[in-house]
């Protein structure tokens, strides 16, 4: 239980972020309209994740599958950048 909990607190936690990220970066327009949103989105977005967390059978699973959604939410956030798709 702990250790699906602490992949809940902290790969969750890099998972709000990402998601954060790109919900600040995707809506057209200059992102810095849409920095306010995204950051009061985050706390319920790593609630959601720690919760997700708790669904896992293993707490292996746990951490795999939510660092692994973290990994690909930070990748979609560097290929936007490198593309030069955000503003």
């Amino acid at each position: 239980m702990w250790s699906r909990a602490l992949a809940g607190i902290v790969a969750g936690f890099f998972l709000a972020a990402a998601a954060t990220g790109l919900v600040a970066w995707l809506p057209p327009g200059p992102w810095q309209k849409a920095l306010v949103p995204s950051l009061i989105a985050f706390v319920p977005l790593w609630m959601l994740a720690a919760l997700w967390a708790f669904s896992f059978r293993s707490p292996l699973r746990a951490w795999l599958t939510l660092a692994g959604c973290a990994a690909l939410g930070f990748a979609a956030l560097g290929l936007l950048r490198l593309t030069g798709a955000v503003q």
